[in-house]
Parts: C-alpha cells; sequence; structure tokens
C-alpha cells in the first residue's frame, strides 16, 4: 500500500498486463502470481470457478475471463501491479484499454495450440502501443506440447522476435523442468506446489543443445548493443549481468522479445517469469514521457514520471458494483490525493476526489495517495469516464483517449413489465458507462431499444448482467448485423433550402463534392467516418453557416441513407454555397447540410458494407473436407490451412458474420464434438447484391 508520505521508488515499480488467445492460461498464470507474491494463501482454479481475479458470477460459470481485473502484488522488494485481461475476442477492448496504461506486457501462449488468432488481436494491439512484451509458452505438460514450433510460429505470425532465455527439459508427460539459459541450470521442482526449486546442472544428454541454444541467445542480444556487438566480435567475455542489461534495453525498445516456458497449472516457470519481469520489463522510468496537449492553446505538453511534476492521470475503465462507480486510474505524474478537486479537460468539469482504493481483483485497500507510476482506483467521481484525463486546473494538459472498434452486433431488447422498464434504462445506463464498446440505442420510430456489441457472447454476458444484477426480466430479438453504408464513385451536389411562410424564411445554398475516403485522408480524418473540409472561396457562406452545414451532414451519416445504417468512410469538399442577409441562419445551414449529404450519397453508387470475420477451425483430419466445404457455402474464403500435428488441422478463413450464428452448434454436429472455432472482426467488406438488396428490403 502506498502510504502518505513514503515517496514510492518508481524503479521498483512494474505496471504489466497478461495478454493472450482465450483459454491459453492468463488466469491460472495471474493466481500463480498472487499465490507465489504471497496475496493468496491458496491456488484458485479457473475450473473450480475459484480464481481470485475472475470474481464475477458470468466469469466463474463460463471458466471465462470477462473484465480486466487489477491487482497489486510485491515480488523480492519489487510492486507489481497486474492486470489479467480477457482472451475472448468479443471483450477485446478490455485488453486495449489495458494496454494504453500498461507498461510492460506478458504473452501468454498455449504450447499445444500455439500462436492462435486473439493472440494475434492482442500482439497487433500491443504493437500500436509500443508494449515490451516477454513470451511464456505455457502448458508443456500437456500431450502434444511444442515449444520449437509455438517459437516458429511466433515469427511467422507475429513478425516477433524471439529470444530464448530458457528450454524445457522435456514435454507432455515427461516435462520435468526448466533449462536457465543465462545461469546454464536446470531447474527442477521438488514438490507439487513449485514452492521446493532445485539448481542443478544441465545433464550431459542435453548440454550440446543447450549450448546452441545460449549462443543463439547471445547473438541475438548483442545485435542489438554496439558495445557487446565490438566485445563479441573481439571475442572478449560477456558476463551474464551484461546479457541481462542488454536483453533489457533491448525489450524495452520492442526489439527483443525474451521467452521462457513452464505450466503455470502445475505451478512450474512462475517464480523465474516474476524474475523475468524485474529483470527485463520496463519501470515508469524507462519509458518516454506522457505526452498530451493543454486544451487552452493546443500547444503539446510533456509530463514525466515524477512526483514533482504537475498531476495527469488516465481514467482507463469504469466498474460499476453495489459500493458505487470505480474508475481505475492511471497516473502518468505528480501525486493524486484524497479530497482535492481536480480538472477534467475533455468535459471541461471539476471533480472531487472521494476516495482512492488499490485494488486486489474485488477486494480493496484504502489508500491516501497514488504517486506518479502507479495505478489504483478512485470512487465518487461523477463525469469522468473511460478515456478521460485527470489534471490541475493551473497546468491543464489533455492526454490521448483511447479509441474503440465500433460495435458488429445488435439486438432489440423488451423490458418484460413496466416496473422491468425503469430498471432496464437504469441497468443498461451503467452498462454503457462500463463498456465503451457497448451502445444503447432507442429507435423512436418503433420506440424499440436496440443493444450493440462486438459478439454473440458479448451480448449475452450483458443481458445476464442486466438481469442478475439489477433484476430486470427482458425478452431478447435474434442478433442482427451492424451493417454500414458508403459511397463508391465522386458526385458533386448543389443543394439548395428555400422556405417561405409568411415573415422571414429559411434560405441556404451549399454545393459540396463527395467522394469515397482515401487512406491518406483516412489519417487526416483522424477516425471520424466523415472529412469535412472548407474549401469555400471569397466568403461565399461564414464559418458558423459552413460549421451548421457540417454538423446537419454528420446527423444525416448517422440516420444512414439507403437502408437506415450509418454512412462511412466519406470525404465531403464544400466548394461553394449563397446566403441571404435576412433568411439565412444557423438552422437553414443544418437541414441544408442534411439533405445535401442525402443526395450526394444517394448519386455516387452507394454500396452496403458487411463485417467480415477472420476465423480460425481447429479439426480433426478427417473432417477437414467437409468443413472446407461448409465455410465455402457461408460465403467464405479459406485463406490457409495448416497442420497441427496430433492428427488435426487449422483453417484459416474470412467469413460474413452474418452467416456465422449459430456455427458452434453446426460444427459441433459435424465433427461429433471435436472440433472448435475462433473469430474475430476483421474488416467492413461490400456486401453482394443479392445480399445488400435483402438489406436495404429490411428482410435481414
Amino acid at each position: 500500500m502506498t502510504t502518505k508520505g513514503k515517496a514510492l521508488d518508481l524503479t521498483k515499480v512494474r505496471n504489466i498486463g497478461i495478454i493472450a488467445h482465450i483459454d491459453a492460461g492468463k488466469t491460472t498464470t495471474t493466481e500463480r502470481i498472487l499465490y507465489y507474491t504471497g496475496m493468496v494463501h491458496r491456488i484458485g482454479e479457473v475450473h473450480d470457478g475459484a480464481a481470485t481475479t475472475d470474481y464475477m458470477e458470468q466469469e466463474r460459470e463460463r471458466g471465462i475471463t470477462i473484465t480486466s481485473a487489477a491487482v497489486t502484488a510485491s515480488w523480492n522488494g519489487y510492486q507489481i501491479n497486474v492486470i489479467d485481461t480477457p482472451g475472448h475476442v468479443d471483450f477485446t477492448a478490455e485488453v486495449q484499454r489495458s494496454l494504453r496504461v500498461l507498461d510492460g506486457g506478458i504473452a501468454v501462449f498455449d504450447s499445444v495450440a500455439g500462436v492462435e488468432p486473439q493472440s494475434e488481436t492482442v500482439w497487433r494491439q500491443a504493437s500500436g502501443y509500443n508494449v515490451p512484451r516477454m513470451c511464456f509458452i505455457n502448458k508443456m505438460d500437456r500431450t502434444g506440447a511444442n515449444f520449437e514450433r509455438t517459437v516458429k510460429m511466433m515469427v511467422d505470425r507475429l513478425k516477433a522476435n524471439p529470444v530464448l532465455i530458457q528450454l524445457p527439459y522435456g514435454s507432455g508427460d515427461e516435462f520435468a523442468g526448466i533449462i536457465d539459459l543465462m545461469a546454464m541450470e536446470l531447474v527442477t521442482y521438488g514438490n507439487d506446489l513449485g514452492t521446493d526449486i532445485k539448481r542443478v546442472p544441465i545433464p550431459d544428454h542435453y548440454l550440446s543443445i543447450a549450448e546452441n541454444a545460449r549462443r543463439e541467445m547471445i547473438e541475438k542480444i548483442v545485435e542489438v548493443d554496439e558495445v557487446l556487438t565490438e566485445k563479441y566480435l573481439m571475442e572478449e567475455e560477456i558476463s551474464t549481468e551484461e546479457l541481462k542489461e542488454g536483453l533489457r534495453i533491448g525489450t524495452i525498445a520492442g526489439k527483443l522479445h525474451p521467452v521462457l516456458c513452464g505450466s503455470a497449472l502445475k505451478n512450474k516457470g512462475v517464480q523465474l517469469m516474476l524474475d523475468a519481469v524485474i529483470d527485463y520489463l520496463p519501470s515508469p522510468l524507462d519509458i518516454p514521457a506522457v505526452r498530451g496537449t493543454n486544451p487552452k492553446t493546443g500547444e503539446p505538453v510533456e509530463r514525466k514520471a515524477s512526483n514533482d511534476e504537475p498531476l495527469s492521470a488516465l481514467v482507463f475503465k469504469i466498474i460499476s458494483d453495489k459500493y458505487g462507480r470505480l474508475a481505475f486510474t492511471r497516473v502518468y505524474s505528480g501525486v493524486l490525493k484524497t479530497g482535492t478537486m481536480l480538472y477534467n479537460p475533455g468535459k471541461n468539469v471539476t471533480e472531487r476526489i472521494g476516495r482512492i482504493v488499490r485494488m486486489f481483483a474485488d477486494r480493496r485497500e484504502d489508500v491516501e495517495e497514488v504517486q506518479a507510476g502507479d495505478i489504483a482506483a478512485i470512487i465518487g467521481l461523477k463525469e469522468t469516464f473511460t478515456g478521460d484525463t485527470l489534471c490541475e486546473q493551473s497546468t491543464p494538459i489533455l492526454l490521448e483517449t483511447i479509441k474503440f472498434p465500433e460495435p458488429v452486433i445488435e439486438v432489440a431488447i423488451e423490458p418484460n413489465s413496466k416496473a422491468d422498464q425503469d430498471k432496464m434504462a437504469i441497468g443498461l445506463k451503467k452498462l454503457a458507462e462500463e463498456d465503451p464498446t457497448f451502445k444503447v440505442e432507442v429507435d423512436p420510430s418503433l420506440g424499440q431499444t436496440k443493444i450493440k456489441g462486438m459478439g454473440e457472447l458479448h451480448l449475452e454476458v450483458l443481458v445476464d448482467r442486466l438481469k442478475r444484477e439489477y433484476g430486470v426480466q427482458a425478452t431478447v430479438g435474434r442478433p442482427r448485423v451492424a451493417y454500414r453504408e458508403t459511397i463508391t464513385r465522386e458526385y458533386t451536389a448543389d443543394t439548395t433550402l428555400k422556405r417561405q411562410s409568411g415573415g422571414s424564411g429559411m434560405y441556404a445554398r451549399v454545393v459540396v463534392q463527395f467522394s469515397p475516403m482515401t487512406e491518406e485522408e483516412r489519417k487526416l480524418a483522424n477516425g471520424e467516418e466523415l472529412l469535412w473540409l472548407d474549401e469555400i472561396k471569397g466568403g461565399a457562406i461564414t464559418k458558423e453557416f459552413a460549421r451548421a452545414a457540417e454538423k446537419g451532414a454528420r446527423e444525416a451519416m448517422e440516420g444512414g441513407v439507403i437502408a437506415g445504417y450509418p454512412v462511412v468512410g466519406v470525404t465531403a469538399r464544400v466548394i461553394d454555397g449563397a446566403m441571404h442577409e435576412v433568411d439565412s441562419n444557423e438552422m437553414a445551414f443544418k437541414i441544408a447540410g442534411s439533405m445535401c449529404l442525402k443526395d450526394g450519397v444517394r448519386a455516387a453508387a452507394p454500396v452496403i458494407l458487411e463485417p467480415s470475420m477472420r476465423v480460425e477451425v481447429t479439426v480433426p483430419d478427417d473432417y477437414t473436407g467437409s468443413i472446407v466445404g461448409d465455410l465455402a457455402a457461408r460465403r467464405g474464403v479459406v485463406e490457409g490451412m495448416e497442420p497441427l500435428g496430433m492428427g488435426s488441422t487449422a483453417i484459416r478463413a474470412s467469413v460474413p458474420l452474418a452467416e456465422m450464428f449459430g456455427y458452434a452448434t453446426n460444427l459441433r454436429n459435424m465433427t461429433q464434438g471435436r472440433g472448435n472455432f475462433t473469430m474475430e472482426f476483421d474488416k467492413y467488406t461490400v456486401a453482394p447484391k443479392n445480399i445488400a438488396d435483402e438489406v436495404i428490403g429490411g428482410v435481414r
């Protein structure tokens, strides 16, 4: 616990996340970390529904992690803030927001399955945030475990640069220990709890393998350090400390990825992994100063990880529970103290810091303050949500927010009674505050409530929480795909609004050239689906009227033009217009902007876009033919097949989401329960004409 007045030694702090594909063993690994750091006195197992960080009922029933759980632990005098993140693709936003505030990550891989699709996604997200990573190849005790194949897949699929600092001593039933290539010793375990650790010489029959692996390790490390390269070429002795420091520098720079191995379930390799976290992953001082902008001037601002700097903190997660709303916060600079008033520059509001708690999964300890580089949760914030900055009003800074993917699936939800209706409104509001990828929308024409999310499981869990936590009884419709609309060619729309009804009228004319957004323009748009460029010469309309027209166009895009789905990927250049000295006003231009957008989209060869999913199906070899045929029947394109050994094959394909509803049951039936699959959003693609016609006609 951070106590008031006691300075935190930032060199001894690690903010790390455990990231991986579903079922690779993240939560089991976290549970061992808690046990070996003395935070729990018995090991909770995921399969028993007793894991500490899986504290939601839905997590314990399904045996999966749904929300990121933050845990503070200590190891050899170091404070480690661990976040156990979900692996299921439907909860990928949880991973994304955790990576935004973490300094380092442990990527966990299943040694039997190797690098799986969601592993690729989280690795890509970590690369996007420049998070240094090390790799833990787990489940070495399972039949079919293949350390070398998993390492090769890291290179092929992740474009990683793995540096083996350990080798498994045997695999499957014969997995008996871990070879430490830094110390050139064999680490064995004398009991099932993994607490009786012995270091012995490497057996003779394994010595040449270990020596070759150590040589490769040294070659990779010296490549990223000029001093070590020179020593190596001069054939001078390089000490273990120099190798460790070289590997640390290469890891923090993102050039090297240390690889460890073990079996979290069998309590082998976790303490060595904790040692590696301290040795190779960065402290808050090792990462660059956080960058933001001054909200008043727009000037760039930097803050170093120091208590002496002005406060800057980012809220990265909201949880509502029976005790109130918790805002998980990373403090980048300064000291966050209870009872102080802080400024939220994004919302232009001030917030009082009621209580600060350090989280132990779902347990909490009150603390007086949180210092630079640390993570804790705040109770009592009213207006501050995920992605918001907190700072001092006298020295404001706006940190880069967190961007989340748009939902790809929606269902209608109807309360069963009037009492349920009020409870449902409260419950949906709180769930939407927690989860930025969960959207609630009321269709004004039908009076129907729609909920949107990242997948069937995502919405299923949220509806389940609505029933259990908020006591709402509701009827849920069948899932529907979140389609999009876009244009495929250029068109210039000249729209005039002219209304006269006695007295002052309304007049506005806007001429807008619409075109599909290019990749270069997409960067300029900074995540927006409409890039609005004011290219009017000679002041044909004022800046205020041009902004009003833009507002009208943006509102029209949300409601869709040809099928009621949001319009995306449009560049609009305002090239001309006209105004009347009496009849023109902002409302007139807002309406004209809306009409112009609709006119332009209708005339610019509009198409329907559908979400396409990256699917990987793992099946016994006997069934590959029928599964490939079934995927083709679902409008899927098979992109590759990879033999996994043990008589099974991984089939990778791109399939429209609309064709994947209920696929789990279908796959079970086709493979006698022996096949499994994973699916994640890939991109939006143009829907074929027959599908588009069904969407426009309301059949889909």
